[in-house]
């Protein structure tokens, strides 16, 4: 294949590949070397026809592609006939590669960014490289295109004039409610991002913290089996059982409907609990006063109750 062909005649320095084309639909084109520095670009996030042409000209001029698992990245520059020199750059290897992505950006070269799907820095360790590069003074250039947070948000049927990005949430099950009930305090749509074998667990306990929303489950978007439903988040929660789990999840929650302030009971409870791990009593109930809406008063005789649950037996008088 031309993408392994690249390494033999490719050279480590900076002439990158010797054969700066790429094809569509049976037709070669040429693209021009692109000039020194790192340039992030969006790749498909599942359908590999969303590439843009401007990402193909510039995936065929670099000097080096720096991607998070090269057989995936490989796909998509063997689909587009690009000889390209591809190196690992991901959270594993990310303070080796680093330097060597910088100092080949010193010496001129071009380095794209791409991640194994999507926009760049959504989701990946691209965010420490791009910082550095622009204190050296490198140029960094964005390549928009696919992402799925917004092909998420444009399919839900939800509002989008305010959104926050939350990403993966926590694996265990308290931490993950007590960061929903935090959420739940947010006035806009929210978008996070979920495993195939965590998702009907998260949307059990997004049932119990904002059951009353109007919700969309969208699954392997962009691809053959591409699901999105809608529906308000207590009715996904019970249907989670039928869901199929293979996949990549995006969940999208509406905002809260106007004067839901108060936190409910169990979610309050979660908040609590996580909090007082790594808190004082007093820096808990200020936390929780601030997002729950609930008064000091009942938040702190509740975190006594708490504490006082968790001492084992005979220790009711220590301090």
């Amino acid at each position: 294949m031309r993408a392994k062909a690249a390494s033999t005649n490719t050279t480590e320095g900076l002439s990158g590949t010797s054969d700066r084309t790429f094809s569509i639909a049976g037709h070669t084109l040429t693209a021009a070397k692109v000039a020194s520095g790192l340039y992030l670009v969006a790749t498909p996030i599942g359908n590999l026809g969303d590439i843009t042409l401007r990402a193909l000209e510039t995936l065929a001029g670099v000097d080096i592609i720096a991607c998070e698992d090269t057989r995936i990245t490989r796909r998509l520059t063997e689909r587009y006939a690009i000889s390209a020199l591809l190196r690992p750059y991901h959270e594993h290897n990310a303070a080796v590669a680093r330097p060597k992505i910088l100092q080949r950006l010193a010496q001129g070269a071009s380095i794209a960014l791409v991640s194994d799907a999507g926009t760049p820095l959504i989701s990946d360790p691209g965010f420490k490289l791009v910082r550095e590069a622009c204190a050296a003074g490198h140029r960094v250039v964005a390549l928009p295109g696919p992402s799925s947070v917004l092909a998420a948000l444009a399919v839900a049927a939800l509002p989008t004039d305010r959104f926050f990005f939350e990403g993966f949430l926590p694996a265990k099950e308290t931490a993950r409610r007590a960061r929903l009930a935090e959420l739940a305090r947010i006035d806009a749509t929210l978008v996070m991002f979920e495993s195939g074998n965590r998702v009907q667990e998260t949307l059990r306990d997004l049932a119990g913290v904002m059951g009353g929303r109007d919700g969309a489950i969208c699954r392997e978007m962009t691809k053959m089996h591409e699901d999105i439903r809608r529906a308000p988040v207590s009715e996904l929660a019970l249907a989670a059982g039928t869901l199929e789990t293979r996949g990549e999840f995006v969940l999208v929650i509406g905002p809260p409907p106007a004067g839901a302030n108060v936190m409910a009971g169990d979610a309050l409870d979660d908040l609590l609990r996580t909090s007082l791990k790594r808190d004082s009593v007093k820096d808990a109930v200020a936390h929780a006063v601030e997002l729950s809406g609930r008064p000091r008063r009942e938040i702190y005789a509740r975190a006594l109750e708490l504490v006082q649950a968790t001492r084992p037996e005979g220790d009711d008088d220590k301090e």
